[in-house]
């Protein structure tokens, strides 16, 4: 099993810190907390249904006709891979890491290669997969572009999977209304943006025939009742969503400043982190580490992953520390 962001109990244990007095940076969840509805009795004590209007309100925010919930789009980067016979699969890297092991795990050759790559490699592919933005680089692939291997890879009866996991901040770059093309299978993730990472929620949008032959993998009932109540209400408000998109945006650049600053200027980011290359990752993260706050420790490139504090006392807590470092 690879490892993510978040692991914060196993940071409290090797650096002998109380698990409240952390400041975890590491993941890459919006850190404000979303205001919750009251849960009905009935979402815990019945079996999920399909006609509670989750599914409605997810395609009003997404902007599809077809769309299938998953317990978090980790569920079906799992399963994607049993969809198809052996193939031929490039990822362009870096990524996601549970992508290409997925994708391995399943006995298809798989290939990690570079943006620039892709037009040489691409008429050797039955999948490509993409994550945009990129993750951990930020980096973001022009629809264009995005599209222009679709097209390529449908005509041969092959796959773009785009994984837009961090894309809610800038919705106007998603593929989303793309999606009822042929081989195209957008992942949406729920808990990044709303802040609600533990309800494990996420979103395929595809043509409908493929969401029934990942519907029917998955089984019934994939997704908890509490989670399609929570779910449903958060999708239809609109006023929060907007003021948590511009709180986001806002953090997200207040976030990159201070790091370059401190002389850590980001290489790449979202609303959600921001990636600093750096030549002793793991010096700086144990410093950070020492002073309870957990960064993402990255290898390729080599750097760490910084996400957003959730208040003043932690943005002064990570400025504190990185003046610290610089001192």
């Amino acid at each position: 099993m690879l490892e993510h962001g978040g692991r914060l109990r196993l940071a409290a244990q090797q650096f002998g810190i109380e698990l409240n007095q952390w400041l975890d940076l590491s993941t890459g969840i919006a850190p404000y907390p979303w205001p919750l509805p009251t849960i009905s009795v009935g979402a815990w004590n019945r079996l999920p249904e399909l006609d509670d209007g989750l599914e409605a309100a997810a395609r009003d925010y997404y902007g599809v006709q077809a769309l299938l919930p998953v317990a978090g789009s980790q569920a079906a980067i799992q399963v994607l891979p049993r969809l198809r016979g052996e193939s031929r699969v490039g990822i362009v890297a870096p990524a996601y890491a549970e992508h290409a092991q997925a994708w391995r795990r399943e006995g298809h050759r798989l290939q990690e290669i570079s943006e620039g790559s892709v037009h040489r490699a691409l008429e050797r592919l039955d999948v490509l997969v993409v994550v945009n933005p990129g993750n951990p680089t930020g980096r973001r692939i022009e629809t264009e572009l995005l599209l222009s291997w679709q097209a390529q890879l449908a005509a041969r009866g092959g796959w773009l999977v785009v994984d837009e996991a961090f894309i809610d901040c800038t919705p106007e770059l998603s593929l989303a209304a793309h999606s009822p093309l042929p081989g195209l299978i957008v992942l949406r993730s729920f808990g990044k943006f709303f802040g609600l990472a533990g309800m494990r929620l996420g979103f395929v949008l595809a043509e409908q025939a493929l969401l029934d032959r990942l519907d029917e993998q998955l089984g019934p009932w994939a997704v908890a009742g509490p989670t399609r109540e929570v779910a449903r209400a958060a999708l239809l408000d609109v006023v929060q969503q907007e003021y948590q998109r511009q709180r986001l945006q806002a953090d997200g650049l207040r976030l990159a400043v201070l790091l370059s600053q401190y002389g850590l200027p980001p290489a790449g980011g979202t609303s959600l982190f921001q990636l600093v290359l750096h030549e002793r990752p793991p010096e700086l993260h144990e410093f950070l580490a020492r002073r309870g706050i957990l960064v993402r420790l990255i290898t390729a490139p080599p750097g760490l992953r910084f996400g957003l504090p959730g208040d003043e006392a932690g943005w002064a807590r990570l400025e504190q520390a990185l003046k610290e470092y610089r001192s």
